[in-house]
């Protein structure tokens, strides 16, 4: 099987809702393994909603109100990337002493003749240890994202019920958009360190992951979730919904039909030859290749993800926009705090 089998699949109905929802979007936005976060971070800088000739009268004209508060969000803009720029250094001295620590370990396992005569790494997996210090990695850098979303959820909060300007809640949606691609790139990144580690959802709570699809959340099932908190919309509005959400689950098919077949072919290559001789340097080769393709799924399917906020933010208002982001993030917020208190139940006596 080829590493992006289930493309075919996904651009024929890709065209169909093109053609149906009347939207521009491209095949390119959802399954396209090359897309990088500086082109959606470049877009949502030109604004994702597209402003209106109603938002270009305001802009031609500020108030002193709205140059305060564009004065406030660069000045916020700036402390933000002076911590990041901080943390960044935090994270690559924390990498140096991982490294550090594991050359350390690896000269004891020589001295001590545990390596594994297969030629092999160390590692029972047969992996280098770098993946330890990129799921590490990883794993701080979410917690910092979380951290941010919480803020952000708290800021949107605000905003709507302060009754704010489009303009300025149009940069807080465009932020909000933006702090998602972050992790979708983040997690791209984490993939080639260890897809399975990513695959599992190792990295959320235990209610985050029985929803999970693919490491991440099922586009059409938020979409459901999310539709009820984006009343009143209007009839096309409906329908545009309605259509996108349909495109998903055809999407999702396709991948979740491409991934069993990848199970499928990955565990008859790791099961290949004589079971019991002891010998399976070459199933391990071989089937190392094939966790190339799992990667390329991870990315497909976060592509699907990013497409389908994308499409989200042309079909509702700014403000629709807004609460649906504030509703998604509340949905996660709820995910995490039932695992808590899943986790920290009263427990009868055994």
């Amino acid at each position: 099987m080829g590493a992006y089998e289930p493309i075919h699949q996904i651009s024929m109905w890709e065209e169909s809702f093109k053609s149906n929802g009347n939207f521009n979007a491209s095949a390119s936005m959802i399954v396209d393994a090359d897309t990088k976060l500086d082109n959606q971070s470049e877009d949502a800088s030109h604004g994702i909603l597209g402003p209106s000739s109603k938002y270009d009268q305001e802009a031609t004209k500020p108030t002193d109100k709205v140059q305060r508060r564009l004065a406030q969000n660069r000045e916020a803009a700036r402390k933000s990337r002076m911590r990041k720029k901080a943390y960044v250094q935090q994270l690559e001295t924390s990498r140096l002493k991982l490294i550090q620590l594991e050359q350390e370990l690896d000269r004891a396992r020589q001295q001590q003749g545990i390596y594994i005569g297969s030629g092999l790494d160390a590692s029972p997996l047969g992996f280098s240890g770098t993946i330890n210090s990129g799921v590490t990695t990883f794993e701080m850098e979410y917690g910092h994202w979380v951290e941010e979303q919480n803020r952000q959820i708290n800021e949107l909060r605000t905003a709507l019920h302060a009754h704010i300007s489009d303009i300025e809640l149009r940069f807080l949606v465009d932020s909000g958009m933006s702090h998602y691609f972050e992790l979708f790139s983040m997690k791209l990144t984490a993939s080639k360190a260890d897809v399975f580690y990513v695959m599992s959802g190792m990295w959320k709570t235990s209610a985050e992951r029985f929803f999970s699809w693919i490491g991440g959340f099922r586009p059409s099932e938020i979409l459901k979730v999310l539709q009820p908190h984006l009343d009143p919309l209007t009839d096309q509005q409906v329908l545009d919904v309605y259509n996108l959400r349909q495109s998903c689950q055809q999407a999702e098919d396709a991948l979740s039909q491409g991934m069993d077949k990848l199970q499928l072919t990955l565990a008859d290559t790791v099961a290949a030859g004589q079971l019991g001789e002891g010998s399976y340097v070459p199933q391990m080769a071989n089937a190392m290749q094939k966790l190339e393709e799992l990667v390329g799924f991870v990315q497909q399917a976060d592509n699907l993800r990013r497409g389908t906020l994308q499409q989200m933010s042309c079909i509702l208002t700014i403000r629709q926009a807004a609460r649906g982001l504030l509703a998604l993030g509340e949905y996660f917020q709820r995910l995490r705090a039932l695992s808590s208190l899943w986790a920290t139940r009263p427990r009868e006596p055994a």
